[in-house]
């Protein structure tokens, strides 16, 4: 079973300050490493706009939940900001339930919250 879990992820830079990461797949703690290790190697900037779009990840466990906030974290911490796109209801609750869903910049529905207070 341990290899059906997989985890993909690409990267498309917009413009000079926007990339969209799509990932895909589950984020768990098999492949929560792998993610972690393709988030790192993107080049932080100030100003830096970087949306994650979850449309197409069918799980997240806690390992997961950590990998994104320790990104969150760190492209707060050189200026730039992360918003959270495509979360399915049941990965929405996940950062609802954590509280995350009030810190982190979260698109909703057409909606999006922003906060960047606490993390």
């Amino acid at each position: 079973m341990e290899g059906d879990f997989n985890v993909d992820f690409k990267l498309e830079t917009v413009n000079a300050q926007k990339s969209i990461a799509y990932v895909n797949g589950e984020i768990d703690a098999f492949t929560a490493p792998k993610l972690r290790e393709q988030l790192n190697n993107i080049k932080l900037t100030e100003s830096i706009q970087i949306e994650l779009d979850f449309h197409d990840v069918v799980y997240m466990d806690s390992t997961g939940l950590g990998v994104i906030v320790a990104f969150y974290k760190n492209v707060i911490s050189a200026g730039g900001d992360v918003k959270l796109i495509g979360l399915s209801p049941r990965l929405y609750r996940l950062f609802n339930i954590t509280g995350l869903s009030d810190i982190m910049n979260i698109e909703e529905e057409g909606k999006a919250t922003t906060n960047h207070e606490g993390i």
